[in-house]
């Protein structure tokens, strides 16, 4: 299993190829092709969840909806 420094830093720098808009990254002499953002995100997430779970604590993700009729 790796370190929670590990994994931050496997975290930022696939946050930095999302934002740069590159899909290959490259951490610790590795080099991973993404096909898509979307799949970039996936990789962002699992790695939050691992942080979070190396940390001792739940990642919790809500979503609330509100609606009006429009009067």
């Amino acid at each position: 299993m790796s370190t929670i420094t590990d994994l931050r830093a496997r975290r930022d720098a696939l946050a930095a190829q999302r934002a740069s808009g590159v899909a290959r990254v490259s951490y610790d002499g590795k080099t991973v092709d993404y096909r898509s953002v979307a799949e970039i995100d996936r990789a962002i997430e699992v790695l939050d969840r691992e942080i979070a779970a190396a940390e001792g604590r739940k990642l919790i993700r809500q979503v609330r909806v509100t609606a009006t009729k429009g009067l």
